[in-house]
């Protein structure tokens, strides 16, 4: 009989010990998880507010269609731009950035997901709307311009940044929950300012000779984007959202380094769905 109440008590004893442990490993397991990430892809569609462009180059660059070196420092008035979607090259697993894609990385501080930071890649396109009629004004090899013309890309003047525009943001996110009828989905509404840099590749045509410059970092840019984020089957995430932004491109390349340069600057809007994954 003592030997089966002494056995008992330490049995007893050991199963206590046990559950103490796994309680405190669970707490202790509980506490440390904090935090999740996530990774998104998607695609974007873009608008753009009419832009000033300057252009100067006082290198005396030789252009071969021309036969002569030019100089130049004139700017372009309230030139009208669109984006480049290329939408067909989706169906294209080999073409899948052609498109206008984002990608997103973000980091949530806490477990509530409602406070974090992401890293934000926009690869928008912007181009110049060939034949327009602009106002341009400045100097041309030495002669004041100051009339209209029409931006014709073989005689003048075409510009673009389609490799793209490129927005690299660091943005904060801030997320409150809408509604959520079981953990395995949820929607909410999203809020993300941020800012960061511009790195163009510049497409430009100039009296005849093009050159698709390298990408380059141009300037900078601030916005903020809001919208649906929806989470589901625990790890699938799939946003929804538009966005605002102001870019200033101060120093785009014209025909390569130290042959021109130009500047700008334009406000965008743009509506993008995404599809990610978070851990």
């Amino acid at each position: 009989m003592r030997f089966t109440v002494f056995f008992s008590l330490i049995f007893l004893s050991s199963f206590c010990f046990a559950q103490t442990d796994a309680v405190i490993t669970n707490t202790i397991t509980s506490k440390k998880k904090k935090g999740s990430f996530y990774v998104m892809w998607g695609y974007t569609r873009a608008t753009y507010s009419k832009s000033s462009i300057h252009f100067k180059d006082h290198s005396n660059t030789y252009y071969p269609v021309t036969d002569r070196n030019h100089e130049y420092d004139f700017t372009i008035y309230n030139a009208v731009a669109h984006d480049k979607p290329d939408f067909a090259g989706i169906k294209d697993p080999v073409n899948i950035t052609i498109p206008q894609y984002v990608v997103h990385v973000g980091y949530y501080f806490n477990n509530k997901k409602d406070f974090g930071i992401e890293i934000n890649y926009d690869h928008t396109k912007y181009v110049v709307d060939d034949y327009q009629r602009v106002h341009i004004k400045g100097e041309f090899n030495g002669n004041y311009i100051d009339k209209d013309t029409t931006l014709n890309p073989s005689n003048f003047l075409h510009f673009e940044h389609t490799d793209g525009a490129n927005f690299w943001m660091v943005n904060f996110i801030k997320r409150w929950k809408l509604y959520e009828p079981s953990k395995q989905f949820n929607v909410g509404w999203i809020v993300k300012p941020g800012l960061g840099i511009v790195v163009p590749r510049t497409d430009v045509t100039m009296l005849g000779t093009r050159l698709n410059n390298n990408w380059h970092v141009a300037g900078w840019i601030v916005g903020v984007e809001s919208g649906l984020r929806v989470e589901f089957l625990k790890h699938g995430v799939f946003e929804f959202v538009a966005k605002g932004a102001f870019a200033d491109y101060t120093n785009c390349l014209v025909l390569g380094e130290g042959n021109g340069e130009a500047s700008h600057y334009f406000f965008a809007g743009q509506l993008t769905m995404t599809l990610g994954l978070s851990f």
